[in-house]
């Protein structure tokens, strides 16, 4: 079996990569163009016999990803695309063309191998929701013309394209939205508010809180994710399907927790809210423990064991 994994130096991509040798013995492809991606988040696979990194932008409309993986492929996770608010916002069209352009390149090359696709979407698709938690029937409250509309509508469109591929071409798909995600491999730069506060906390610097800290969010650990992810992969259902832990926090309760975890001097500060961001984010699972048999295992403070120790290692 050959897996390819677009986007598999980043967060996810990196530990889905290492999972996949681990867990089924596949040959792994690791597709990824580096602008978040890092090629140390692979070290500890890079010299398996089984594993390969390709440079390639999924966008780039000259040179097709056949001829950059001229082998058959089974399956495809489709993981390319930046995830982080400064990382998407960075580049606002690009994150547009990774979901629209990059994912049709993609669904082209599965259709050549008649290989299944999954989709990594996104809770951003819920925008700020007005329903509590989120169903994967909600159909979300998204503002089209905000600064995070380039990652939340371009999510929302690729789910369109799969749909459609599926429908026209018969493609096998699965759609996952991932849910807030952390754990070792995050950049310490990329703005989330696990990263942040940790390396915050580190440094004993204020812990910076936008708004009141009164908005809520719900933390998956990285392995309970990957293990989601390859879950819905081996299973007949196409989704949409949400992948998170129901476990809900404040945000000022996640810094409380990492500030005693770290034995921090950082005080908390507050400062102005950005615009979209959503009041309150937890999922429904209960498709997922249906259909997949999955749920988390991971509390967040074991999670945030390992992350913290990551963190303080870098």
């Amino acid at each position: 079996m050959r897996v390819l994994v677009t986007g598999g130096a980043g967060f996810i991509g990196s530990h889905l990569c290492k999972f996949l040798l681990e867990k089924n013995r596949d040959e792994v492809i690791c597709l990824d163009n580096f602008f978040t991606g890092k090629k140390q988040n692979l070290e500890s696979i890079a010299n398996n016999p089984n594993f390969k990194i390709i440079s390639h932008d999924i966008t780039d409309t000259d040179t097709r990803i056949d001829s950059k993986i001229p082998e058959h492929v089974d399956k495809i996770y489709n993981l390319a695309c930046p995830a982080s608010p400064v990382h998407y916002q960075f580049d606002p069209i690009e994150t547009v063309l990774a979901n629209t352009q990059g994912v049709i390149n993609v669904l082209k090359f599965a259709r050549l191998n008649n290989a299944t696709v999954l989709q990594a979407s996104t809770s951003e698709i819920y925008g700020d929701p007005l329903e509590h938690p989120q169903k994967e029937t909600y159909r979300g409250n998204v503002n089209t013309l905000g600064p995070r509309a380039c990652y939340d509508e371009g999510k929302r469109v690729a789910e369109t394209l799969f749909m459609d591929y599926h429908r026209k071409f018969k493609l096998p798909i699965r759609i996952a939205r991932i849910f807030n995600t952390y754990g070792p491999n995050m950049d310490k730069d990329d703005g989330r508010v696990v990263s942040n506060f940790i390396i915050q906390a580190l440094t004993n610097q204020k812990i910076t809180i936008y708004g009141k800290g009164t908005q809520t969010r719900s933390f998956c650990y990285v392995d309970d994710l990957v293990r989601g992810l390859n879950s819905l992969m081996e299973s007949d259902f196409i989704g949409p399907i949400n992948l998170g832990n129901p476990g809900e926090f404040t945000i000022k309760q996640l810094a409380e927790i990492v500030i005693q975890m770290t034995g921090s001097k950082s005080k908390i500060t507050y400062t102005s809210l950005p615009e979209d961001d959503p009041t309150q984010r937890k999922p429904d699972i209960t498709l997922a423990k249906a259909r997949l048999n999955w749920q988390p295992t991971i509390p967040l403070q074991e999670g945030l064991v390992k992350t913290i120790d990551y963190f303080r290692d870098l």
